[in-house]
């Protein structure tokens, strides 16, 4: 293995790693790599670490690689055993592969710099259509083979990484011995535009529930959106900050505890003491610390491909139609979101063509974007047919409020893929893996079945 360090972290040891993977894997496929060597063409580094219980080094347990949700997102950083909730009860039984999926964290990465190298428009855009889900898939079915002597492992997906999943059990499945999936099963066929059908109502849910609980902030978030109409507020990068913007605070409304975390960032809006709605509001001031809060919820600074590819893990292969905005489209529809309307309707996880207009960040994206969304030729993603036929036991946690993942659209997927089973729970948001009992119950169900017999 090509490693670069390893050290111990409290109860963990951690090996970091790096190995080259084609850009472009059109043409190839990654046994063939693996066996007669990289081809010509431009390469990409893929970071990755193995993580272990200090108790376990040198033992010889089953291998379980990790498929971060996203897109874009890199492997998680993890403190401890127990700073991600399912990392404590994995470490008993498995040595952990935790990649950072090409283009973020230590991976090649990208940013708006590097995508502006490409050069014109259509190149960037090729460019940025690397790294979907069946390139990111090649890269670990290669890290498998190149790296792991071909052992079968077993694959967690968190969110997209459950779209990952989908992806490998269409095209390697070969190389898996069971998967999990957390709140990340996609409906298949692949539809942009009913997935926002889906999910805009749910947000209207989420933002009334929001503010049940908390009463005041309606009138609170009513009252900084009308002083962000006026125009004249920036974040503190700079960028205009307006009321769609601040519709977009509600992105995490899918996560615990994200009311609450709105609520206090709510809670020292305007210089007004005691957090009071001021009279005045066309001339009210916002703190500074607020200001600061917004941005941090906003920025993406640390993971630009998030909302650069968030529509285009929809896109299967030869499509009858483009994505163009699907989100957008399903926002215009729904009068409820209007930014002038009351109570201001927060939006989800949905990109909007004017955040590539705002977020100086992503900008200069735009026009590759705008391609993108025209287009109607992508890799493919899914085998329906394979899927079908799948033997692979999958066990998938299905969170029936998730806001993100439709639950009837993941378990009407499921059931056309064959050796799958559902547990379907409203006990959990969609970030219920990261607590302490998602993996162990998942894990125990695989056990039970017998899923895990012999590894």
């Amino acid at each position: 293995m090509s490693k670069l360090t390893s050290y111990y972290l409290p109860g963990l040891f951690v090996e970091d790693h790096a190995v080259e993977v084609p850009l472009d894997w059109r043409g190839t496929e990654p046994a063939r790599v693996a066996k007669d060597g990289l081809p010509e063409g431009e390469r990409l580094e893929l970071f990755y670490r193995v993580v272990c219980a200090a108790e376990n080094v040198g033992k010889p347990l089953p291998l379980l690689v990790y498929l971060q949700g996203g897109p874009g997102g890199k492997g998680p950083r993890l403190l401890s055993p127990t700073s991600d909730g399912w990392v404590a009860e994995a470490i008993k039984h498995f040595r952990l592969v935790l990649p950072d999926q090409r283009g973020t964290g230590r991976s090649s990465h990208v940013s708006r710099q590097s995508i502006a190298a490409r050069g014109n428009a259509e190149a960037q855009a090729d460019y940025l259509k690397r790294f979907l889900a069946r390139s990111i898939v090649r890269d670990f079915e290669y890290l498998r083979l190149a790296e792991f002597d071909g052992q079968q492992w077993v694959t967690l997906g968190q969110s997209y990484g459950g779209f990952l999943t989908l992806t490998y059990l269409s095209f390697y499945p070969e190389g898996v011995r069971a998967s999990f999936t957390c709140g990340g099963i996609p409906h298949v066929p692949a539809s942009a535009a009913e997935v926002y059908a889906h999910t805009f109502p749910r947000m209207i849910k989420k933002t009334r529930a929001y503010y049940e609980r908390y009463p005041e902030d309606e009138a609170r978030m009513a009252a900084v959106a009308d002083r962000l109409a006026t125009g004249d507020v920036r974040l503190p990068d700079g960028s205009p900050f307006t009321p769609r913007r601040l519709q977009q605070l509600g992105q995490g409304l899918g996560m615990k505890p994200a009311p609450e975390r709105i609520h206090n960032l709510l809670d020292s809006a305007f210089e007004a003491g005691n957090g009071g709605i001021p009279t005045d509001i066309a001339h009210a001031q916002l703190t500074d610390g607020f200001l600061m809060g917004a941005l941090q919820n906003l920025t993406t600074a640390d993971n630009p491909l998030y909302w650069t590819l968030q529509e285009f893990i929809y896109a299967d292969g030869q499509m009858d139609h483009p994505i163009d905005w699907a989100a957008a489209h399903e926002y215009a529809r729904r009068p409820e979101f209007d930014a002038s309307a009351r109570p201001l309707m927060l939006t989800g996880e949905a990109c909007f063509p004017w955040m590539f207009e705002d977020d100086p960040l992503l900008a200069p994206l735009k026009p590759a974007v705008d391609l993108m969304m025209a287009d109607k030729e992508f890799d493919q993603v899914y085998d329906q047919r394979q899927l079908a036929a799948n033997t692979v036991p999958l066990q998938s946690a299905v969170y029936f409020d998730d806001l993100y993942v439709d639950s009837g659209m993941q378990l009407d997927t499921l059931s056309r893929v064959g050796t799958s089973h559902a547990w379907v729970t409203n006990e959990f948001e969609h970030d219920g893996l990261h607590g302490g009992k998602v993996f162990r119950h998942l894990f125990d169900e695989a056990c039970n079945r017998g899923d895990l017999e012999g590894i």
